[in-house]
C-alpha cells in the first residue's frame, strides 16, 4: 500500500485527510484542527481543498443544503422585552 503525503511537514496522508473528513472535518480549517495539516508551510492547503472538494466529505452536501434552507426560511421577527420601568 503506498502512502500519498498530503503534508510533509507532519506526515499526514491523503487516506488521513479523507478519514477526519469521514468524521466530520469539511474545510481546512478543521482539517488543521484535526491533524495539523496545513499549518506549518502551507503548501499542502490547496491539496486539501481539493480533497474536501472531491466528495471526500460526506457531511459538505448536508451542509450546504442546511445552508440554503436556512436562506429560504422565512425570518423570524424580534422579540418583543419588556421596556424597563
Amino acid at each position: 500500500m503506498s502512502r500519498v503525503f498530503v503534508c510533509n511537514c507532519f506526515g499526514v496522508t491523503e487516506a488521513q485527510v479523507k478519514k477526519h473528513a469521514e468524521d466530520g472535518a469539511c474545510t481546512p480549517r478543521q482539517i488543521a484542527s484535526a491533524c495539523k495539516a496545513g499549518t506549518d508551510c502551507g503548501s499542502c492547503v490547496r491539496r486539501i481543498q481539493a480533497l474536501l472538494g472531491r466528495g471526500a466529505c460526506p457531511r459538505r452536501e448536508l451542509v450546504e443544503q442546511g445552508e440554503a434552507a436556512v436562506a429560504l426560511a422565512p425570518q423570524a421577527t424580534p422579540t418583543q422585552l419588556p421596556e424597563a420601568a
